[in-house]
């Protein structure tokens, strides 16, 4: 059957999530809306210079029911050894222990973060531990990439799952071999941070770098006089600090995060074959293709009879297998999109069809090896 469908100029729709259980659509007056809303800087650009710093250290955990580091490895041995001599304890025999686990301590420190304040801590096993379950971290310094301490980190493990082992028998619920420590870590030291250079310059890097946002940015900021900006490429705005604000630049970078602009992005469609999720971005458009969508479909049944041989015979039972092939066809259906055919109208058309998520990766594959496809195809 073939389907003439004239889709010509419509406006473009909203990002469609197209999953195994439903194929979501938004409507073309909705989407359209919500397309042109402008959004805040600060929900799509940074600060240059003010970001978090990566700290890291190596601890003990302590307390484990059993479940740390075995002898094999030699850590535990060793850490222990170094934590009770750093106590004024001097053992002259070998220390064994299965309650302790060496960990790897990871925090970030956000910036502006003053000493006092607490930050969030992971801790991971680098051992054979099985469980770091009801552990305890000692205290343990967290460095940064200048070798200095910048934190100092203690607390209760919280694993967020267990894992018992009975006799060869495991149960086990989420991971229990990485933990965190909510306010686990307190900071000793500040990052210096500087966001103006030596010619009185602020930055704004894009999280997603596109040139017509940043286009989009540097005008904005023209016009609402807060100073001269410039973009230099799609992920960098640069902002020349008047007098006004060289001695107030709290109040000039809340006033340039709360300035609205409308972002663009890059027509995208996104595959993961192994859920058979497929995203398609708001900017998706195809130029003329015509659709069609059938399939064979073959079935081989096999019944299986008992032949029995008549009483009083020397006959034996027998076994015997009927096999049947049958092969249906199934009627093709074809659309025809006309050029400017939008992501809502071609989802729409294809749901007709009754494609199914597994179809539609075949199909937008196949559109984009035709040619037909105006957007980057990612496969992930």
């Amino acid at each position: 059957m073939l389907r003439q469908l004239p889709f010509r100029g419509a406006t473009s729709v909203l990002s469609a999530l197209l999953s195994l259980a439903q194929l979501a659509l938004a409507t073309p007056s909705t989407a359209q809306v919500l397309i042109s809303k402008p959004v805040r800087l600060k929900d799509i650009a940074v600060i240059a210079g003010a970001r978090p710093n990566a700290l890291h250290g190596l601890g003990l955990v302590v307390g484990l029911e059993g479940t740390g580091d075995s002898q094999a490895t030699g850590f535990s041995e060793r850490a222990l050894r170094n934590f009770v001599q750093g106590s004024g304890l001097f053992p002259t025999e070998r220390l064994r222990s299965k309650n302790v686990a060496v960990v790897s301590v990871d925090a970030k420190l956000p910036p502006f973060f003053k000493p006092g304040q607490l930050i969030d801590v992971t801790v991971s096993s680098i051992g054979d531990a099985k469980s770091l379950a009801n552990g305890m971290l000692i205290s343990t310094p967290l460095k940064g990439p200048d070798d200095k301490v910048y934190a100092v980190a203690q607390g209760a493990l919280s694993t967020g799952g267990f894992g018992i082992e009975v006799s060869g028998n495991q149960v086990k619920k989420n991971a229990t071999l990485v933990a965190r420590i909510p306010s686990g870590a307190t900071i000793e030291r500040e990052v210096p941070v500087t966001v103006l250079d030596v010619n009185g310059f602020l930055y704004l890097n894009l999280l997603n770098p596109d040139y017509v946002t940043a286009s989009r940015m540097a005008a904005a900021i023209g016009r609402s006089y807060l100073g001269a900006a410039q973009a230099l490429d799609a992920a960098t705005i640069r902002v020349y600090v008047t007098s006004q604000f060289r001695d107030n630049l709290v109040d000039l970078v809340a006033r340039l995060e709360a300035l609205e602009v409308v972002p663009d992005a890059v027509a995208k469609v996104i595959i993961e074959e192994r859920t058979g999720t497929v995203i398609l971005g708001s900017m998706v458009k195809i130029d003329p293709v015509a659709i069609s969508h059938g399939g064979l479909i073959i079935k081989v049944e096999t019944k299986t009879n008992v032949s029995q041989p008549p009483p009083l015979s020397s006959g034996q039972t027998q076994v015997t297998q009927d096999s049947t092939v049958t092969a249906e066809e199934q009627r093709a259906k074809t659309v025809i999109f006309d050029k400017g055919t939008t992501l809502g109208q071609l989802v729409r058309s294809l749901n007709a069809l009754g494609t199914t998520p597994r179809d539609l990766i075949t199909i937008l594959q196949n559109i984009k090896a035709a040619g037909a496809l105006n957007a980057q195809l990612e496969i992930i």
